[in-house]
C-alpha cells in the first residue's frame, strides 16, 4: 500500500510538471519572450540591464508603427538580438540631416519627426547625413543614443523577417517597471 501511494505522488508530480510544460513553453516561444538590453544605445529611456518582456504575437495581426521598439536579430548575424526603435517604415523615404529627419510617404507628402518625447536634445546632432527608400518589407530602425548606436544608418533597412517583436513592459529594476506605449508623431 505505501508503494502504491508512493508512485501516486509521483504520478501527480509528473501530471503537474507537464501541464505546466504545456502552459509555458508555447507561451513563452510564441507569445512572451524575455529580453536583456545590453550597452547604451537606447539610453536614456532603456539601460544595461533593464529586463524587457517582448510581444511576439501583436505583428502576427498588424504592421510594426512608426516610434515602437523592437527587437530583432542583427541581418548579418541572426545569434545577436538588438533594440531599436522604428523610424521609417516599408514604401517610405527617410531623409537624415540638419539635425533632423524627414519621412516622406507613399503620396509624396513630407513629416518632419518630433523626437523630443524620448530623445535627448543633443541626439540629433549625430543623425549624420543619409537618404533611404525603404523596399514593401523595409524598416529603418535607430538606437534613441545617436552617437552610441549600430542602427540602419549602420547595417542599412531592416527587413520584417528579422523583427522578433515589441517591447511591451520594462520588468526589472522592479523600481522602474514600465509599460511602453508609442509616441504620438
Amino acid at each position: 500500500m505505501k508503494i502504491k501511494g508512493i508512485l501516486s505522488f509521483f504520478w501527480e508530480i509528473i501530471q503537474i510538471v507537464i501541464i505546466a510544460l504545456v502552459i509555458v513553453v508555447p507561451i513563452r516561444y510564441f507569445v512572451f519572450q524575455p529580453f536583456m538590453v545590453r550597452g547604451a544605445s537606447m539610453e536614456p529611456n532603456f539601460h544595461s540591464g533593464d529586463y524587457l518582456i517582448v510581444d511576439e504575437l501583436s505583428y502576427r495581426f498588424r504592421e510594426p508603427q512608426r516610434g515602437e521598439i523592437v527587437v530583432f536579430n542583427y541581418p548579418q548575424d541572426p545569434s545577436q538580438r538588438l533594440i531599436k526603435r522604428i523610424v521609417g517604415l516599408p514604401g517610405e523615404r527617410v531623409e537624415m540631416g540638419e539635425g533632423k529627419i524627414t519621412i516622406v510617404d507613399h503620396s509624396g507628402n513630407e513629416q518632419v519627426l518630433n523626437e523630443a518625447d524620448y530623445l535627448l536634445p543633443s541626439e540629433s546632432a549625430y543623425l549624420g547625413q543619409k537618404k533611404i527608400i525603404l523596399a514593401a518589407d523595409e524598416y529603418f530602425v535607430l538606437g534613441d543614443n545617436r552617437s552610441h548606436s549600430f542602427d540602419s544608418r549602420r547595417f542599412g533597412a531592416l527587413s520584417k523577417e528579422h523583427i522578433i517583436g515589441r517591447a511591451l513592459i520594462r520588468a526589472w529594476p522592479l523600481d522602474d517597471i514600465t509599460f511602453f506605449v508609442q509616441p504620438e508623431y
